[in-house]
């Protein structure tokens, strides 16, 4: 064993969390959910997701036997919504191939929707005891300040060194415990801004440490400007205080989500509102609230809304449906919304109160 590995495992032991949920009664299928939902999202916003996940679907077959819509409710908020997509996939898959059995071999784990090399790793490290190397964020991080690696370190040609790293730090004993070590240290410890070296079982050794350059690595990406995008929504509400949604495509952002109608433009969004008052004798003009900005990993999108409220809905023919308002605002709704809109619900919710 490493020096480094002893000393983040000895670290680990006496101040690392250990109390987490998906480490108690750790079985492949509970390492995987929060493995994936682990990805780009922090521990404290998963903590709350995880458990009522797991009391929805506490095993693959239910998983499996959810429909999609069940699924991405309960990763409603949570983002990055081909995540929760890519498990339910697994999970018929899982079924279908493995007879329910999380598959136990690297080539058939990483084979998964949704799984890369260092997910995999994790799980067979953890939930399968296999001696397997991960390098997500949190320890591209500290390798990086560690070994004062220079450039950014999603290059291929850095990557692959960190991968090297990884693989000759990871023990031949505790491997499980060690692969929570290292992502709990870069989770607590060697954070991205305000790292608390004072604390770090490895500070002695750190370059970045030593040359008190901690602040400059991991070396960013290149930057590139994200783009604005920008998108009307049409908010329609009944005289019953029900309002209209549609489900979205299966892909694209938000797939199989629920959303307002959405437009490219205003007088996109205005021509639609003609129709629908051709159809419904609805009288009451649009009121367009204020924008606001919600980003992706690659763009903004500047979100417009348009509310018609006291819309006679009987006549309406368009694809969708009407749901009771206060239904939606409820805290583990059936109903799979994205973020935004479940921002603009509680809105009109506001507007009632």
């Amino acid at each position: 064993m490493s020096n480094f590995s002893e000393q983040v495992l000895g670290w680990f032991d006496l101040h690392g969390r250990h109390d987490l949920p998906w480490q108690q009664t750790i079985t492949p299928y509970r390492v995987w959910v929060s493995e994936i939902m682990l990805q780009q999202t922090q521990v404290k916003t998963v903590i709350p997701y995880y458990e009522r996940f797991m009391i929805a679907f506490p095993d693959i077959a239910s998983l499996a036997a959810a429909s999609q819509e069940e699924v991405l409710a309960h990763w409603s908020g949570l983002g990055y919504y081909a995540r929760g997509r890519n498990l339910h996939k697994s999970a018929h898959y899982i079924m279908a191939h493995f007879e329910g059995v999380f598959p136990s071999t690297f080539e058939d784990i990483v084979a998964l929707p949704g799984i890369g090399r260092s997910t995999a790793g994790a799980i067979l490290a953890i939930a399968l005891q296999q001696r397997y190397a991960i390098l997500d964020g949190n320890v591209k991080r500290v390798l990086s300040r560690y070994l004062a690696l220079q450039g950014w370190p999603g290059h291929k040609k850095n990557e692959a060194f960190l991968w090297q790293k990884a693989e000759a730090y990871t023990p031949k004993q505790r491997f499980g415990d060690y692969t929570q070590a290292i992502m709990d240290l870069g989770a607590t410890v060697c954070t991205r801004s305000k790292p608390r070296c004072s604390a770090c079982p490895v500070a002695k050794g750190c370059l970045a440490k030593q040359t008190n350059r901690v602040e400059q690595f991991p070396f960013s990406k290149p930057k590139k400007i994200k783009p604005v995008k920008q998108t009307f929504f049409l908010m329609l509400e009944n005289t019953q205080g029900q309002i209209f949604l549609q489900k979205r495509p299966q892909k694209g952002i938000w797939g199989g989500l629920w959303s307002f109608p959405q437009f490219d433009s205003r007088q996109a969004c205005l021509e639609q509102m003609k129709a629908y008052e051709t159809q419904t004798e609805c009288v009451q003009s649009l009121v367009e609230w204020n924008s606001f900005r919600h980003t992706f990993s690659h763009y903004h999108l500047e979100i417009i809304p348009m509310v018609a409220k006291g819309v006679k809905h009987q006549k309406m023919q368009c694809e969708g449906e009407w749901f009771c308002r206060q239904s939606l605002c409820v805290e583990r709704a059936t109903l799979g919304l994205p973020a935004p809109i479940t921002k603009l619900v509680r809105l009109m919710e506001r507007e009632h109160v």
